[in-house]
């Protein structure tokens, strides 16, 4: 068995590279969605920015809230961008968690303003989600 969404992902990392390699490290947030929206068009990538998805309860599997994520790259994999000199744990943690509690398997954190390109793959299967395994009818 191979990568999830390995093409995919590839594209998604791609994507960031010419970015950061077009830009450098030095503005702001705002500019690097803008910057990398522009470069899913030119890719011709199907994506969403900022997009609300479902948040789901693990204990009951109901609807209890929503999340926009900076991107949704065909409606596969979230994508969230920082442009910050070092990243919080609790902010890659927090992209995990919006992975174990929506219908959502794949995620990366992209972030732009450290020394290096920063790009963390997260990924969190449905099969990990007792919640999914109730909508879906498996036990």
């Amino acid at each position: 068995m191979g990568l999830l969404y390995e093409k995919l992902s590839y594209e998604v990392r791609g994507c960031a590279i010419e970015v950061r390699k077009n830009y450098g490290p030095g503005h702001k947030e705002s500019l690097y969605q803008n910057a990398y929206a522009e470069e899913l068009k030119f890719r011709d990538m199907p994506f969403m920015k900022e997009e609300s998805i479902r948040i789901y309860s693990p204990k009951t599997g109901k609807v209890i809230g929503s999340y926009r994520p900076d991107f949704i790259i065909d409606n596969k994999i979230i994508v969230e961008l920082k442009a910050l000199d070092k990243v919080p744990q609790k902010m890659i943690d927090q992209l995990y968690d919006y992975l174990r509690n929506s219908e959502y398997e794949l995620g990366f954190f992209i972030n732009f303003g450290s020394n290096k390109l920063y790009i963390k793959r997260i990924i969190y299967s449905n099969d990990q989600k007792p919640w999914a395994k109730r909508l879906s009818g498996k036990h």
